[in-house]
Formats: structure tokens, C-alpha cells, sequence
């Protein structure tokens, strides 16, 4: 058999266990990451992060900084089984023998990678997003003094029988079951992909930074060419790695966030597309609110990637298949 047959769905499912174990360890501050991006300068609820955390927990209990996990714990397998194990295909394709790949072709592996994995990461950030952020939006109208209708976009009229106008008690959770057969019912398929051109834009140049830098940093653990790279300099690369490619690629991030927000708070924002939300974000919040979030995603990216890889490493799947692990960035 094939060696890339052979090992395709051991590597998806080590992918996919990784995705689980690093996702449950830090979505707390992805949620926070999510609310901060989204706040607009006259209007912030958070100063920062822990504030975030804080203020959570005490207006929606412990389980409040989970809102939106079920989604994201649901698709994540399917989304780090196919990025992780798309550039293990594509770095095995592109050596062809050779016994070391150039930069330029780890990077092609990574751009691989990246356009691979949208097809599950744009609806997965799609749903999670509107969950993540309902408790800003709550507690926003809190701070009015007059109660606003929440508005949503312009070129997303959906979602009006979740967010509704009343008091802030009556406003009733939305599970993100309902928000996709909403968006499939107003929008069809592409309501799912809506922020699809960002979500690339995020994603790719991520894949392109992350893949071929951790591989190199790993190698640095190597004492010989025979030996393993230990788990712990494994989960050191991944840090390193995710924590630069998160922070280079937050600007992408933060208009991604943006579009894929379908509920607006009174005078927020709407954007049509991604020039356009560039544009007035620029204009009205100033370049450095391309950054609004950077710290939280930089500890979202960090650990979650030192996790997976880990994990990723162990060889879950060759176990579960009875196979033997083969460490692809040997190559």
C-alpha cells in the first residue's frame, strides 16, 4: 500500500484528539480574545482580558466562558485532523524521496495546510463566534441607560428571534443548532461561509509561518539523527511557533472576527467585506485596533499548537490502528 494511504487516517485521527485536548485546555480565552476584538472604542464593556474572564464569570457563572465550546469541541476534530494531517500529505508529497525539504516547499505544504482546513474552520468560527460574543452584547445594553434593538447587518437580516428587544433578562439563549438553520434558511450554504475571503486570509499565511518554523525549531531538540525529538521540546516548537504565527497573522484575525459578528449592538459598525471593514477600521478605531485581541490569541494559539503537536506526536492513531509512528518533519 502506499505510504501516504498508509498513514492518512492515523494522522487524521491524531489531529483530530489533539484538537480536542488543546481546544477544552484554552477556549476561556478565546472567548475572551472574541469579545475584546469585537468592542468598538466608545463602547467598551472589558479593559482587558482578565477583565473579560472576571466579569464573565460573574454575570454568566463558570460556564459562561465555555459559551460556544460545544461547536468548536464538535468541529475541531474534523478542522485539526484536516490541517494537520493535509500538510503531513503535502510535505510527503512535495519531498519525493529527498531527505530534506527547502523552506520554500514547507511553506507550500503549510499553504496546503491552510486552504484545506476553511472548509470546516469558517463555519466553525461562523457559529462560535455569535455564541462567544452574546454576553458582550448583553452586557452592553446593560450599560445603557436607554435599551436599544440589537441590529444585525445589513447583508445579514438573520437571527431576529434570538436577540430580541426587552429587557436584558429576556433575552433568550441561542444555541448554534438554531443560528445554522437560520443562516440555511435566509442564506442557504453560503450564509455557513460567510467571512470565507478572510478566514483564507487569516488562515493561510498562518499555515505558511506556523508549519515551516516548528518544524525547524523541532529539529533543533534532535542530539542525533537517529534519535527522537522529546514531547517536551515538541510542545516548547509548538508554542513558538503558533505564538508568532498567531501574532503575525492578528490583523486578519480581527477583520475576520468582524465580519463573521452577525449581531450588532446599537451604532456598532456593519461592513461590507473585507476592503471595507479594513477601511473603517482604520478610519474610525486607528491601525492599533488591528491588534485588539493579539495577547489573548498569542495564549489561545501558543499552547493550544504546543498541545496538539504533543499529542499529534504520541501517535494516537497508529496505537488505535497498530501502526508504527512516522515523524514526518524527519523529512
Amino acid at each position: 500500500m502506499n505510504k501516504n494511504h498508509c498513514f492518512l487516517p492515523a494522522k487524521l485521527i491524531n489531529g483530530g484528539v489533539a484538537g480536542l485536548v488543546g481546544v477544552t485546555c484554552v477556549f476561556p480565552i478565546d472567548l475572551a480574545k472574541t469579545r475584546l476584538q469585537n468592542q468598538r472604542g466608545s463602547q467598551r464593556v472589558y479593559k482587558n482580558m482578565m477583565d473579560c474572564l472576571i466579569k464573565t464569570v460573574r454575570c454568566e457563572g463558570y460556564f459562561g466562558m465555555y459559551r460556544g465550546a460545544a461547536v468548536n469541541l464538535t468541529l475541531v476534530t474534523p478542522e485539526k485532523a484536516i490541517k494537520l494531517a493535509a500538510n503531513d500529505f503535502f510535505r510527503q508529497r512535495l519531498s519525493r524521496g529527498e531527505l530534506k525539504l527547502s523552506v520554500f516547499q514547507e511553506m507550500l505544504a503549510g499553504c496546503g495546510a491552510g486552504m484545506c482546513q476553511v472548509i470546516v474552520t469558517t463555519p466553525m468560527e461562523m457559529l462560535k463566534i455569535q455564541l462567544q460574543d452574546a454576553g458582550r452584547l448583553a452586557a452592553q445594553q446593560r450599560k445603557l441607560p436607554v435599551l436599544h434593538t440589537v441590529k444585525l447587518g445589513t447583508a445579514s437580516p438573520v437571527l431576529n428571534c434570538s436577540y430580541n428587544v426587552g429587557p436584558v433578562s429576556s433575552i433568550r439563549k441561542v444555541s448554534a443548532i438554531q443560528i445554522a438553520q437560520e443562516l440555511f434558511r435566509t442564506k442557504g450554504i453560503q450564509g455557513l461561509y460567510k467571512g470565507l475571503a478572510a478566514t483564507l486570509m487569516r488562515d493561510i499565511p498562518f499555515s505558511v509561518v506556523y508549519f515551516p518554523l516548528f518544524a525547524h525549531i523541532n529539529k533543533l531538540g534532535k542530539t542525533s539523527e537517529d534519535d527522537n525529538v522529546p514531547f517536551y521540546w515538541s510542545f516548547i516548537s509548538g508554542c513558538v511557533a503558533g505564538c508568532t504565527a498567531a501574532v503575525a497573522v492578528s490583523p486578519c484575525d480581527v477583520v475576520k472576527t468582524r465580519l463573521q459578528s452577525l449581531n450588532k449592538s446599537a451604532n456598532e459598525e456593519t461592513y461590507n467585506g473585507v476592503a471595507d471593514c479594513i477601511r473603517k477600521i482604520m478610519r474610525k478605531e486607528g491601525p492599533t485596533a488591528f491588534l485588539k485581541g493579539a495577547g489573548c490569541r498569542a495564549l489561545v494559539i501558543a499552547p493550544l499548537f504546543g498541545i496538539a503537536q504533543v499529542v499529534y506526536f504520541i501517535g494516537v492513531g497508529e496505537f488505535l490502528l497498530g501502526q508504527t509512528p512516522f515523524n514526518l518533519y524527519s523529512v
